[in-house]
C-alpha cells in the first residue's frame, strides 16, 4: 500500500461521500468500465466543468477495483452490487491512483512536480514487491513492465484532474510537451495497463495536437452521450434529494422550483437536464440558496474568455442576460486560451468550463447562479461600452417604475436608444426585451426575474417576483408598433396575475402590490411609451 499504488485514500474519500445525507448513487458508471478491462479501447478521458463530480467518480472507481481495502460493505448498498460481474471485479485489481492537482511542498518547477509522481510511484512499487529487483534509476514504465513480465501483474490507472499542471504559471510550453510524453510512455501500447480512467476539465486535444494520447476515447458533457448521466444531478435525482431535505430540515426555506431556478439548466448530449451537484448539496445542507459554485471565482473568470473580442461578444451578452440563446458551431477542442478570438472559440471554451450551457446548436446562461455573475460583469466592467452604460442606469429605472414615474422611464429608454447600441433597431420584441432587461438589471438584486414565463392563458415577457414581501411584484409586457395600453390589456385579459398566486404561494400567499407595466416602441416615430397600472393593492 502506498501513496499512489493501491492507496487507501480513494476509499476513505468515497466513504465520506456515501455517508452524506444528500448522496446520489452513480455507481453504475462502473458497469461501463468492466467490459473494457484488457480490451483495445480501454482508455477513457472524461471531461467536465469543475465541481461536477469528477473526483467523486474517480474515488469510486479506485475504491471499487482496488485491492487496498475490502469495500464490499460500502458497495453492497449501491446499484452496482446487482451487476453480474460485481463479485468478480470488486477489490480484485491493482490500482494506480494519481491526483494530478496535488503539488509537492513549495513547488515552483515542473521537474519538482513530476519527480514527486515518478519517484513516489517507484517507491510504492519497490515496497510492495520486495521479491522483485526493481531499479529506482529506471523509468516507471520499465519497472511496471518488469512486474508484468515476472509476475503477470496488470494495473488499472485512475487519474484525476489530468490537466491541472497546465494551469500553473511555472510550466513552460516545452514542459507541457514533456508531460504529454510522460503520459504516453506510461500508458500507450503498454500491456500492463489493464484500464485507464482519466478526468479533467479540458479535452486532451486542447493540448495534444499529435498522436501522444490518441488511444484515449474522450467524453465531454455537450457532445458525447456516453457517461452523461453520471456527472451532475438529474431532475429525478434532485426530486429525491429534495424530499430528504423536507424530511430532515426543521424549517425548510427552499422550494423545489427555486432549486431548479438557481442550479438547473445544464444539458447533456442526450437532452437531459443537469443540476450543478455541488450547489444543490450545499444549498440543501445550509437550507439557503446562494452562489456556491461561482463564489470561488470573481466575474473576471467570465471576462477572461471574452476579453479578446468584446466588440462582437457584448451584443450577445445583452441577449443572453435577457434569457435568449445564441447559435454557434460548438468546437469541443477550442484553441488555446491565448488564441480565443472568434465567437465560436470563445463560447466553446465557456461551455467546457461550465460558464455557458449548450443545447440544439445554441449557447445560453443556464441558471440564476451563473446569471448573477453575468449581471455583475455587465454592471461592473466599463470595457463593455454601451452595454455597461445601460446596465448602470438600471437602479434609476427600477426606482422610477416602483414610484410610477413613467416620464423618467421614457427618458431612460430614450437614453438607451441614443447610445451607439447596434441592438436598438427594435426590428422585433426580442431586441426590445434585451434592452429592457439591461435597464432593469439592478432589479435582480431584489427580484427573481423570469422571461417568457407561462402565466394564465399566455406567455408574459417579464415577471419580477419580489424577494422581500414589502416590494411590489411587477408584470412587464413589451410591444413594438403598438401601445402600452395594449400591453396592459394583454396582462389583464390573459390572467398573468395568476402566476403570483402559483409561485409565491409555495412559501406563503403573496399579498403585496402588483404592478402591470406596459412598454412600447414606435419604429416610425422612434418614441417609447410607458404605462403603469396597479393590478392589486397591498393587503
Amino acid at each position: 500500500m502506498g501513496i499512489f499504488f493501491n492507496s487507501k485514500g480513494p476509499y476513505a474519500d468515497y466513504c465520506e461521500t456515501v455517508s452524506d445525507p444528500y448522496f446520489v448513487d452513480k455507481s453504475m458508471l462502473i458497469q461501463e468500465l468492466i467490459p473494457a478491462l484488457g480490451k483495445k479501447n480501454r482508455f477513457f478521458c472524461i471531461t467536465r466543468p469543475r465541481r461536477f463530480g469528477k473526483s467523486v467518480m474517480a474515488n469510486m472507481v479506485a475504491a471499487f477495483f482496488g485491492k487496498s481495502v475490502d469495500s464490499s460493505s460500502l458497495f453492497a448498498q449501491l446499484e452496482i452490487a446487482g451487476h453480474e460481474k460485481y463479485r468478480e471485479h470488486l477489490n480484485q485489481h491493482n490500482v494506480i491512483y494519481i491526483d494530478f492537482s496535488r503539488m509537492p511542498e513549495n513547488c515552483d518547477s515542473y521537474q519538482s512536480y513530476i519527480n514527486r509522481i515518478q519517484n513516489g510511484l517507484k517507491e510504492d512499487l519497490i515496497q510492495e514487491y520486495p521479491d522483485i529487483t526493481l531499479d529506482p534509476a529506471k523509468a516507471v514504465w520499465d519497472n511496471l513492465q518488469q512486474l508484468f513480465e515476472k509476475k503477470g501483474e496488470k494495473f488499472i490507472f485512475v487519474m484525476d484532474e489530468w490537466d491541472a499542471i497546465f494551469h500553473k504559471s511555472f510550466v513552460r510550453n516545452e514542459e507541457k510537451e514533456k508531460f504529454l510524453e510522460f503520459l504516453r510512455n506510461l500508458l500507450k501500447g503498454q500491456v500492463y495497463a489493464e484500464l485507464a480512467y482519466m478526468t479533467g476539465v479540458l479535452p486532451i486535444a486542447k493540448y495534444s495536437s499529435g498522436s501522444e494520447l490518441n488511444m484515449f476515447l474522450e467524453y465531454d458533457m455537450a457532445t458525447r452521450k456516453k457517461f452523461s448521466e453520471y456527472f451532475g444531478f438529474l431532475d429525478t435525482e434532485v426530486d429525491v434529494l429534495f424530499k430528504i431535505y423536507e424530511q430532515k430540515t426543521e424549517k425548510p426555506e427552499i422550494t423545489r422550483e427555486e432549486l431548479c431556478n438557481w442550479y438547473d439548466g445544464y444539458c447533456t448530449a442526450t437532452g437531459k437536464r443537469l443540476y450543478n451537484p455541488r450547489s444543490v448539496v450545499c444549498a440543501l445542507t445550509d437550507n439557503e440558496l446562494s452562489n456556491y459554485w461561482t463564489s470561488s471565482g470573481p466575474y473576471d473568470e467570465i471576462f477572461y474568455y471574452i476579453r479578446n473580442n468584446i466588440k462582437d461578444i457584448r451584443k450577445d451578452l445583452a441577449f443572453m442576460a435577457a434569457g435568449e440563446r445564441i447559435g454557434i458551431m460548438l468546437q469541443g477542442y477550442a484553441a488555446l486560451e491565448t488564441e480565443l478570438e472568434t465567437k465560436n472559440q470563445i463560447y466553446s471554451a465557456m461551455v467546457v468550463y461550465g460558464l455557458l450551457t449548450y443545447q440544439d446548436g445554441a449557447v445560453f446562461i443556464p441558471n440564476k447562479e451563473l446569471m448573477d455573475k453575468y449581471n455583475e460583469l455587465l454592471i461592473t466592467n466599463d470595457s463593455l461600452g454601451y452595454i455597461h452604460r445601460l446596465a448602470k442606469v438600471s437602479e434609476k429605472m427600477l426606482a422610477a417604475t416602483l414610484s410610477g414615474d413613467t416620464e423618467a422611464m421614457v427618458d431612460i429608454l430614450k437614453f438607451a436608444h441614443d447610445t451607439e447600441s447596434p441592438i436598438l433597431t427594435y426590428s422585433n420584441e426580442t431586441e426590445l426585451s434585451a434592452v429592457v432587461n439591461l435597464v432593469y438589471l439592478a432589479a435582480r438584486d431584489r427580484y427573481r426575474v423570469e422571461r417568457e414565463d407561462k402565466a394564465g392563458e399566455g406567455f408574459v415577457d417579464f415577471i419580477f417576483y419580489p424577494e422581500r414581501r414589502d416590494d411590489a411584484g411587477i408584470i412587464l409586457e413589451l410591444k413594438v408598433d403598438s401601445t402600452p395600453d395594449e400591453a396592459i390589456r394583454q396582462i389583464r385579459n390573459k390572467g398573468y396575475l395568476l402566476r403570483f398566486q402559483g409561485k409565491l404561494a409555495e412559501k406563503e400567499k403573496y399579498r403585496g402590490r402588483i404592478l402591470a407595466v406596459g412598454i412600447s416602441y414606435d419604429k416610425k416615430t422612434k418614441i417609447h411609451s410607458c404605462k403603469i397600472e396597479v393590478l392589486r393593492a397591498a393587503v
